[in-house]
């Protein structure tokens, strides 16, 4: 099985998600694209009863494409996220065939050395970075002479900012049109980010 996994905390996930794993599946012939809403972050502070709406909120917003799939690997691991765990988890869990491709945004690549066991999960996965047109990609290539498998693709649309999505939500405006229906009426059943 040829695996891509798309993790991150999806509070809430939004359209610019779902887009770039559209994007990059049209681009590889990947069997699954695997959503991996964290459970509890490392490196953010959580309201842990929340990851449990991040995690049906996601399932809402992937329900229709057939290549994708989320997982509650890290809800069930309990403890911190910590992206290495998981993927040593996903070799046991599925056939995979080659190395296990890793879909990451800027904000989150450029601290990939500081990451749990970066020297171990290095070698488990290929990166695939997604970028805006006008990001400077060369200030990475030392990190393929450090062991980094990675290649860059070009973001084809305008990202959305899960942050300003809340801060919208707080303020009482519409979010209609940047994450999908089913997951903006779930927001709004279960009173979701008011304060």
């Amino acid at each position: 099985m040829k695996l891509c996994v798309f993790q991150g905390t999806f509070n809430p996930i939004h359209n610019a998600h779902t887009r770039v794993a559209e994007f990059v599946a049209s681009k590889y012939d990947f069997d699954k694209i695997l959503f991996i809403p964290a459970f509890n972050p490392p490196h953010k502070s959580l309201n842990l009863d929340m990851s449990y709406h991040r995690l049906e909120m996601a399932k809402l917003a992937v329900k229709n494409n057939s290549k994708f799939e989320v997982s509650d690997i890290e809800f069930r691991r309990k403890g911190k996220s910590y992206t290495y765990l998981t993927i040593v988890e996903l070799y046991k869990e599925f056939p995979i065939k080659g190395k296990i491709n890793f879909l990451i945004g800027t904000d989150a690549f450029q601290y990939i050395e500081k990451w749990y066991e970066t020297d171990k999960l290095k070698n488990l996965v290929k990166f695939i970075f997604v970028r805006e047109d006008n990001f400077d990609i060369s200030k990475y290539d030392y990190l393929k002479d450090k062991g980094y498998e990675f290649e860059f693709q070009p973001l084809p649309f305008e990202d959305i900012s899960s942050t300003k999505l809340r801060d919208d939500i707080k303020l009482g405006k519409s979010i209609s049109g940047y994450v999908a229906k089913e997951v903006e009426d779930y927001i709004k059943q279960n009173g979701l980010y008011k304060d």
